[in-house]
């Protein structure tokens, strides 16, 4: 365990957010190498895999639900000195993760081609998007024990052993990707199947070995299945914090779903365009939200021992260095946005989409900023709904508007960019009030202790 209460508040930053940088960075390339070789395979088959990945946004919505009441729970367990409440969080989080694992699977196999059927431009889209979803769905499942012990391990101040696991998936999916995808070395090519698949085994082999971690390395925590029974009172301090977390997740999803709605009526390149774009696009945000999610553990943490100045020291801290990471972000991704995109795809009129999107949405970026240290502060204090309440307000004020647009004849991308700009911006602005608000209110034992 590491104390977060104690020490430079921007050494332990640092040191958090190199390993989740590297950690996030191979998850993004883990996807963008799919992406890759999927590319070979046509226009449909980049729109398929791409609007199926959306339907990962319901399901992360979900492995929030679990991931962030958990760290919630154990960073300010870890505030108060109390071991035995982190490690019996720990243990109920994995029994819940069981159970929501075994759903997404259920769910996942029956609704994946109605979900495509909604949003896919063309069959051939349908075909490739509902194959690819229905063998990536066990990697999805997978994901809530992998998040539980991964969220729990960050609330006690260590995120080196995820970062390992992580590379070690990501080598995994990257060797049989091709190896699947396209069938090198055994001429057998599975197609927009063996992405799924590759990504499916990767993540099983993670859990194992994250799984064996905790049973041969990890001291302060201890895997107790005896404690995986349920217990409603435990559950509700999970869900209570996780709930609106996972609820911004699903609004993303509905956001990103409208998307490849309105996308459609312009073909598959746009969308394809859309999918590349937007992977690229978060690759270049890694930096900032690395350095945006060491927040949540600090502050959760000194929030349990009671610490608000300290509390306070860390916002500002985080706030300025994921400022700067944005700034730079912003003019990498302006300068030639066309070049990031030729290592994916040599489909002009994909490039050309796709560096439309780069170029207008990387007005974003330090909005988006903002908003990831927001998320994480309020994840940090145990009380999630305000992010919620300013992901719904986007939601709301875009999808309206878009979809009135879409209508239009005179109708272009562009619109759907121009939005996107505006009510991210929107929600940046509501965040930072409700961000001050919530500091007023919950760090008041500062002035009472």
């Amino acid at each position: 365990m590491k104390d977060l209460t104690q020490g430079s508040v921007l050494s332990h930053v640092l040191a958090m957010a190199a390993p989740i940088f590297a950690g996030l960075v191979l998850v993004l390339l883990c996807g963008l190498i799919d992406l890759h070789f999927v590319a070979g395979l046509g226009g449909a088959a980049i729109a398929g895999v791409g609007a199926a990945g959306n339907a990962g946004f319901i399901v992360n919505a979900l492995t929030q639900i679990v991931s962030v009441g958990t760290l919630a729970a154990v960073s300010q367990a870890v505030g108060r000195k109390d071991r035995t409440d982190a490690n019996f969080i720990f243990n109920q989080s994995l029994g819940l993760s069981v159970a929501c694992g075994t759903c997404t699977l259920t769910v996942g196999f029956a609704v994946a081609r109605p979900y495509m059927n909604s949003v896919a431009a063309d069959a051939a889209t349908v075909e490739a998007g509902t194959t690819y979803l229905i063998w990536f769905m066990p990697a999805l499942a997978l994901q809530f024990p992998m998040l539980a012990m991964s969220s729990a391990l960050r609330g006690i101040g260590i995120v080196k052993p995820t970062m390992y696991v992580q590379a070690l998936t990501v080598a995994i999916n990257i060797v049989l990707a091709p190896v699947l995808i396209v069938g090198w070395g055994t001429g057998y090519t599975l197609g927009v199947k063996g992405a799924g698949l590759a990504s499916s085994v990767a993540v099983a082999i993670g859990v194992v070995i994250l799984w064996l971690y905790f049973q041969k390395a990890e001291h302060y925590l201890s895997l107790d299945p005896a404690q995986w029974r349920p217990k409603i009172k435990q559950w509700r301090r999970i869900l209570s914090v996780g709930f609106p977390a996972g609820g911004e997740f699903a609004i993303m999803f509905a956001y990103m779903a409208v998307i490849y709605y309105v996308l459609g009526d312009f073909g598959s390149a746009a969308q394809a365009g859309f999918s590349i774009g937007s992977r690229v696009l978060g690759l270049i945000q890694v930096p900032a939200m690395a350095i945006a999610f060491t927040a949540a553990p600090i502050i959760g943490q000194n929030f349990g021992a009671g610490n608000g100045e300290r509390v306070k020291a860390t916002v500002r801290n985080v706030l300025i260095a994921v400022i700067l990471m944005m700034v730079v972000a912003t003019v990498v991704t302006q300068a030639q946005p066309e070049l990031l995109l030729k290592v994916f795809t040599r489909d002009e009129a994909t490039i050309s989409e796709g560096a439309l999107f780069l170029k207008m949405v990387s007005l974003n970026l330090i909005a988006q900023g903002l908003i990831f240290v927001c998320s994480s502060t309020f994840q940090g204090l145990g009380n999630t709904r305000p992010q919620l309440i300013s992901s719904t307000v986007r939601l709301i004020t875009y999808v309206i508007p878009t979809l009135w647009l879409s209508a239009q004849s005179s109708f272009r991308v562009e619109h759907i960019w121009y939005l996107s700009i505006a009510t991210t911006t929107l929600q940046a602005l509501l965040c930072l009030w409700l961000l001050n608000r919530e500091l007023r209110n919950r760090l008041v034992f500062s002035q009472e202790s």
